[in-house]
């Protein structure tokens, strides 16, 4: 496992002192969760607008909409 130096405010070395309270084995296991549970809401909130902005492109576009609307032909026999 890498490394790494960072600062943190005052607040923040408390709460991560108390990392037995919450569960974790030591500081570095509950810093790796948050960091794990921040990409995931970061990764979540970039979907939710990928998602927002298709939503958009496809509620303007008419002809995109009647080709998904347009009942599938059936298979050949």
């Amino acid at each position: 496992m890498k490394q790494a130096k960072f600062s943190v405010e005052e607040n923040q070395v408390d709460f991560l002192n108390g990392y037995k309270s919450y569960g974790f084995k030591d500081k570095s296991s509950m810093l790796r969760a948050a960091i794990d549970k921040l990409r995931q809401e970061l990764e979540l909130e970039t979907l939710k607008r990928s998602a927002n902005l298709y939503a958009e492109v496809y509620s303007a576009d008419k002809e995109l909409q009647s080709l998904t609307e347009e009942p599938t032909a059936p298979w050949p026999e």
